[in-house]
């Protein structure tokens, strides 16, 4: 392996989501792995199918110990399923599965979207001032949260919905105030979501069986044990969390939609024919084109299990490996006119697990790898976002529609702004 001079770590700081094109810039085009310099270690950094299919092979590369200790305890918290592999991942994360991934589950969510999306409009139409982003994060969390059985009031859920916003949104920079923040939200997190978990169990709290707080709350680990209280809401925040960090897919979404009109179109001439905000074609498939352009994180880690070579590169046991996830995206070797954004791709693709080289939310199987089991969620709740945003009752504003790729994780600067259609935009400084 050519070991680079620079530790990619100070790029990684420096370029963001812009590390993975500069690293392939180094190799010979089309190359699927790229020698990498990370926290002093060697590393390589691969893309494509069989990337995808050797990181997510967990007789090849582990997950535990690869994040970061600040970033995993912050973000999915200390001793979460992000952290374990083997059998202690396959049994927990089935739990997951159960609360999350089948239809049924799905099907509980999608009406409380439409609700909250159209009250939302509504908003916006009176004059409300929310970001796209803002509402989703409200619409995310409040219709989240009674999804997964969890009581309090529509406001109560709000301000839950936004401090675990603010733990997404400041994970990614330790070096940041706003790493603090998210550091004080997540003990508040920890602390609220342990206290709902003991109510169910001392009878103070009856959520419906199926919901993710009597799961949760009821769960057992391999050895027949009730999870501690602080872990089973740990693992209780990472079934809402999710889904209130797809907020800043809508924030994309927004910017996306204001640069093409002819979308907004189609999608706002979709939903009126169908007459709901949830499960269109059309909003779904720019979902999916949101998702696979504008991914969470660009890359992931692992360490290898045995030795490996790629693409005429090695790494020894105990290598650091980096799964290129914007790389892998926008590959141009797997996906014609990569860098366009084009949600017609995904027309009439239902089954986008069967698309290896699309893992905004992780790759491999669901029940046996690593990709997350709310993802039928995300993109449910994304595309009635898609569809709202699309309703020519309202319209994204212009300014603030740029986006810091050296930040992680990232968003339009705005959030994307939105007012009642033909409504002229407040003068900032009055």
């Amino acid at each position: 392996m050519n070991r680079p001079l620079l530790d990619d770590s100070v790029r990684l700081m420096l370029h963001g989501y812009g590390l993975g094109s500069r690293v392939w810039a180094r190799v010979r085009p089309g190359a699927r792995a790229a020698p990498m310099r990370l926290l002093g270690d060697d590393a390589l950094l691969v893309r494509g199918a069989d990337a995808v299919r050797m990181f997510y092979d967990e007789s090849l590369v582990a997950r535990h110990g690869a994040m970061p200790a600040l970033v995993q305890e912050t973000l999915f918290g200390r001793g979460s399923v992000h952290s374990l592999d083997g059998d202690e991942h396959r049994h927990r994360k089935a739990n997951f599965v159960d609360i999350a991934y089948e239809d049924e589950q799905v099907a509980r969510l999608t009406p409380l979207f439409e609700a909250e999306w159209r009250a939302e409009l509504d908003d916006w139409e009176r004059g409300g001032r929310r970001s796209a982003y803002d509402a989703a994060v409200g619409v995310f969390g409040r219709a989240g949260m009674r999804w997964a059985g969890l009581p309090g009031t529509a406001a109560a859920k709000t301000r839950w919905a936004g401090r675990l916003a603010q733990i997404v949104d400041g994970f990614g920079a330790p070096y940041s105030p706003e790493y603090l923040l998210a550091y004080g939200n997540r003990l508040w997190s920890d602390k609220h979501s342990a206290r709902l978990v003991e109510a169910v169990r001392t009878g103070g709290l009856h959520p419906a069986e199926g919901t993710a707080l009597h799961a949760w709350a009821w769960h057992r680990d391999r050895r027949g044990e009730l999870l501690e209280s602080r872990l089973a809401g740990v693992e209780l925040q990472n079934s809402i969390r999710p889904l209130v960090a797809v907020a800043r897919f809508v924030a994309f979404a927004a910017k996306e939609l204001h640069d093409r009109p002819e979308w907004r179109e189609r999608i706002a001439h979709e939903t009126a024919e169908r007459g709901a905000l949830v499960g269109g074609p059309l909003a779904t498939a720019f979902a999916q084109e949101i998702r696979r352009t504008a991914p969470f994180v660009p890359l992931l880690p692992g360490w290898t299990l045995t030795d490996l070579e790629v693409d005429g590169q090695h790494v020894p046991r105990g290598g650091r490996l980096l799964l290129d996830i914007l790389g892998t995206n926008t590959d141009e070797s797997s996906w014609q006119s990569a860098g366009a954004f084009d949600p017609d791709r995904f027309v009439g693709v239902d089954d986008y697990e069967a698309i290896p080289v699309f893992i905004p939310h992780g790759g491999a199987g669901v029940t046996t790898g690593h990709r997350c089991p709310g993802e039928k969620l995300a993109i449910s709740g994304l595309a009635s976002a898609v569809a709202a945003l699309s309703d020519p009752r309202v319209a994204v504003l212009d300014e603030g529609l740029r986006v810091n790729r050296r930040r992680l994780p990232t968003k339009p600067a705005s959030g994307g702004r939105v007012r009642a259609s033909g409504s002229p935009s407040r003068c900032p400084f009055h």
